[in-house]
């Protein structure tokens, strides 16, 4: 039996993320990985959609170039290629993680992990003794029951970046983050695309001014969106309505996920009151002793950097040294459309309700020069703050490249700057991110350009 100071189960961005920083504080970790290194995240989640969605809009990028006078002729799509390149950025990345964890010296266990009383690991033929062990087992897609879809051939986003073949129409069954992105990856290179969603809108976790452009976007590129969808049942080639049937070549099921619990119920660990999610404390401890789960298993934002900074926490928690408890209000959530949505922190609502006197400033990005010049003018800034004291409650943007300017607001946030740092700062020009600086100003009734 071979014995470690921490055996980490699930090599996705927690997991592998806890292991390594585990043996920077100098640790003897292992880690244990059923599929490939990087998880859902770099596999079948986060970098290979991303990828996708780069490529919809090089092509959109063309199409607008044409309009400007800039005459590329006619748009031919090599679809294999394009999912070769996909390949070859999820190789990069997971090569990537092979080559961190073998340099900090973690021992990689490939295999299904079984867990007994004792806390040892069985992996095939090896045995893993382990003073702690972490959780990070990640999710599933989920697949809700619908009628016929268990006689179909249909794809969850496990299989989606598998196709060989451009669909020339495709129905997606959700309307949550991932349906959307997959959308917008989609139709760009071609496919007729159609979201089902059985609520009565689309992403529903997001700000509704920003559901509002993002659902204008779709309608402009010719997706559409049926809402408050009855869903009959599904043939070979058909998604049976209550008032209509739409046909597709290819069927996506894109309905949200599920936690990978098997393990956590071998071990009888204390489920959530919908006995969904495992409950750990701050230190991200489960009901027993020594064993610790972070990320999508856990519930909260199931994202791929919550999970690295829950991994982290929890390692340093393990090493017995002070931790500062993640506050959910600084972790940024993102959506991958065109225009991206970013935001963190409480909406307007959640605002009031927890007792603030709130203002909130919006500034629309159709007067900004740098996004009148990129032609990407859908979207604006909304900053929610403290009216007394101008405390930063909340954001959302939504524009290109929003994902990675939110930063400048989340760093104003984490420092604990206010609106009144954020108004005096200097923006060069001319940026998007202007719109930031202005949206701080309309808070003291000074925007220049509103």
């Amino acid at each position: 039996m071979k014995s470690f100071d921490l055996i980490v189960i699930g090599a996705g961005p927690g997991g592998y993320v806890a292991a390594i920083r585990a043996a920077q504080l100098g640790k003897k970790v292992a880690i244990v990985e059923k599929n490939a290194l990087g998880g859902t995240c770099l596999n079948t989640g986060c970098i290979p959609s991303k990828t996708l969605l780069q490529h919809g809009e090089a092509v959109e990028t063309i199409q607008k170039a044409n309009d400007w006078g800039i005459q590329t002729g006619e748009i031919s799509i090599n679809f294999g290629k394009l999912m070769g390149r996909k390949d070859q950025v999820i190789r990069t990345l997971t090569n990537g993680v092979d080559y961190l964890l073998k340099k900090n010296k973690v021992t990689l266990f490939k295999g299904t992990a079984t867990v007994d009383e004792s806390l040892v690991v069985t992996v095939g033929s090896e045995k893993l003794k382990g003073k702690d062990l972490l959780l990070a087992t990640g999710s599933k897609p989920f697949v809700p029951p619908i009628n016929g879809l268990d006689e179909v051939d249909y794809l969850t986003t496990d299989n989606f970046f598998n196709l060989e073949e451009l669909p020339e129409s495709m129905v997606i069954i959700g309307g949550g983050v991932i349906a959307v992105e997959l959308a917008f990856a989609m139709a760009p290179l071609g496919t007729n695309v159609t979201i089902i969603e059985v609520a009565q809108n689309i992403l529903l976790t997001e700000d509704p001014d920003a559901r509002e452009v993002i659902k204008g976007q779709l309608k402009a590129k010719g997706i559409q969106t049926i809402t408050g969808a009855e869903i009959q049942r599904v043939t070979e080639k058909e998604v049976v309505l209550a008032d209509q049937t739409i046909s597709f070549d290819r069927l996506l099921v894109a309905a949200g996920r599920s936690p990978n619990r098997e393990l956590a119920l071998d071990l009888q660990l204390q489920l959530d009151e919908n006995e969904k999610f495992v409950v750990v404390n701050e230190q991200y401890e489960t009901s027993k002793k020594h064993i610790y789960a972070i990320g999508d298993l856990i519930g909260g934002y199931q994202l791929a950097h919550a999970a690295s900074a829950e991994g982290i926490i929890a390692v340093h928690a393990m090493a017995g040294e002070p931790i500062q408890p993640i506050e959910q209000t600084k972790i940024p959530r993102c959506v991958y459309t065109q225009p991206e949505i970013a935001s963190f922190g409480l909406n307007e609502e959640q605002a009031k309700r927890a007792g603030f006197d709130v203002e909130v400033t919006k500034t629309p990005l159709a007067g900004n020069g740098k996004a009148i010049a990129m032609d990407s003018t859908a979207g604006f800034i909304k900053i929610i703050a403290d009216r007394k004291f101008g405390e930063i409650l909340g954001a959302v943007i939504v524009g290109h490249g929003a994902t990675e300017w939110v930063g400048e607001l989340l760093a104003m946030k984490h420092t604990e700057g206010t609106m009144h740092e954020l108004a005096s700062m200097i923006h060069a020009h001319p940026t998007i991110s202007e719109a930031i600086g202005e949206s701080a100003n309309l808070f003291f009734k000074q925007a220049i350009h509103m």
